[in-house]
């Protein structure tokens, strides 16, 4: 293979990593594949160049500003690849070594540009001694850093020390192949050297190892970044997981002392009950026992299925409508028993509302408030009707008697029902969800039933 032939499969297998470099950086829109782009595109210039008939001194400045460009732009390269940021003061030495190498490039391009002093033979010399200062600044600092860093040296450090490496001991042996071959015949000479010695292709040989050992190094360093930002997505998704349980466990302890709370505040209303019913009821037993033994006896029953219930209730925050209104049955056979005919139920409860739910002992509350505060005679008879709505209400009302003498009241049982609506409730904290009116001669309560979701046709 003559070194031509060679030179065109190199400039293929450059163009292939320059297009997937230029793929990576549109991809990423990250600088390092800008730089390494213009990295690799200096050098394809740099070995171009020999093809091109240029003027001498736009060709001395093209040979001078791109060893300038190179040493510039590997050093940035090697600030992505090298630890350089874990030794205090090394990325200002850098930005120094980059400055000064900026700052020479300016006299070289006056003189090969605007002068005619890049002809003479003491340029040359200048030339080639600044060239040399350049590279051997570049690969020191390089090198220094690899040196004070060597411990925090991680896979992507290494393909750029290998690659450097590599490309170094290339251009030693091209410089060491001109020094031994190029004294007599110069360029001609040297151009006719077989491939494997011939100084173009050491160098662009070890060309290309570098820009493969700095592109895998590209392609690792995304994937770690990826697999760091994957890490960290997992990372902050665990800690919303976490602390969304922590807040929905929070919520839960807090809903359940609330529940506690309320569960506690049913008892103690329901509680009220028990103590004022108990006194009526045995005064009623009392004036049984000698005027009729056996009506006592059935009183006795009656009332102790009564009061089975008042206990079961007090641990039970709602009943349904069927099961309450079987023990206002119980509860209407009690007043019967002390009232007579002075007292006149009228239940009409739709079926599609036996399974509705209501706070335990509504009712007998209302029923007892209706018997407390009016007359109940043969003559004038209470008449208390319980009743429901099509709108999902139930409705308890009595005829107004009231009694000349007013009965004192601790207001317990209006308040209690509705206190136990507003605890039921907390969207109606003021109990407004509760209807108390009184209306032609009748007083009324309007109660929602929970869980209604039937209404019944009107007839």
């Amino acid at each position: 293979m003559t070194y031509n032939q060679w030179f065109l499969l190199f400039t293929g297998a450059v163009l292939v990593m320059l297009i997937a470099n230029l793929i990576q950086w549109a991809v990423h829109q990250e600088r390092i594949y800008g730089q390494y782009t213009a990295y690799i595109l200096l050098w394809m210039i740099g070995f171009g160049v020999d093809y091109v008939r240029l003027p001498p001194n736009v060709l001395a400045f093209i040979q001078t500003v791109s060893l300038h460009l190179f040493s510039l732009l590997y050093l940035e390269i090697a600030l992505t690849f090298l630890p350089v940021n874990d030794r205090p003061g090394l990325p200002d030495w850098y930005r120094r070594v980059q400055w000064s190498v900026a700052l020479v490039a300016i006299p070289e391009v006056y003189f090969n540009l605007f002068s005619s002093a890049w002809q003479t033979g003491w340029h040359e010399m200048q030339l080639n001694l600044i060239r040399i200062l350049i590279i051997l600044v570049t690969y020191l600092t390089i090198a220094y850093t690899v040196v004070v860093t060597i411990q925090k040296t991680d896979v992507l450090a290494r393909f750029f020390v290998v690659g450097t490496l590599v490309l170094l001991i290339s251009e030693l042996l091209g410089i060491l192949v001109i020094v031994q071959y190029g004294q007599a015949g110069m360029r001609a000479g040297l151009f006719s050297l077989p491939l494997p010695i011939h100084p173009g292709f050491i160098g662009q040989l070890g060309l290309l190892f570098d820009i493969a050992c700095v592109s895998l190094g590209l392609s690792y360093r995304q994937r770690r970044e990826t697999r760091r930002q994957m890490q960290a997505e997992q990372e902050l998704l665990r800690e919303r997981e976490h602390s969304l349980r922590r807040q929905l466990e929070a919520d839960l302890t807090l809903q359940q002392i609330k529940q506690q709370h309320t569960e506690a505040q049913m008892r103690a209303l329901q509680s009220q009950v028990n103590p004022h019913f108990l006194f009526n009821a045995l005064n009623t037993l009392s004036s049984l026992i000698d005027e009729n033994p056996r009506q006592a006896t059935d009183y006795v029953d009656e009332l102790s299925s009564v009061y089975r219930y008042l206990l079961r209730s007090a641990d039970q925050e709602l009943t349904t409508l069927s099961v309450e209104m079987d023990f206002m049955e119980s509860y209407f056979h009690l007043l019967k028993t002390r009232f007579g005919n002075s007292v006149c139920p009228e239940v009409a409860v739709a079926n599609a509302y036996r399974d509705a739910l209501i706070p335990p002992l509504t009712l007998q509350l209302l029923v007892e408030n209706a018997v407390k505060h009016n007359r109940a005679l043969p003559d004038e008879p209470l008449t208390i009707r319980i009743r429901t709505t099509a709108e999902g209400q139930l409705v308890v009302e009595n005829n107004l008697q009231r009694r000349n003498v007013r009965v004192e009241s601790n207001g317990v049982g209006l308040s209690n029902i509705t206190d136990k609506y507003r605890l039921l409730h907390p969207a109606n904290p003021d109990g407004s969800n509760l209807l108390i009116e009184e209306v032609n001669g009748w007083f009324r309560v309007k109660l929602p039933l929970l869980g209604a979701i039937k209404s019944v046709p009107r007839k």
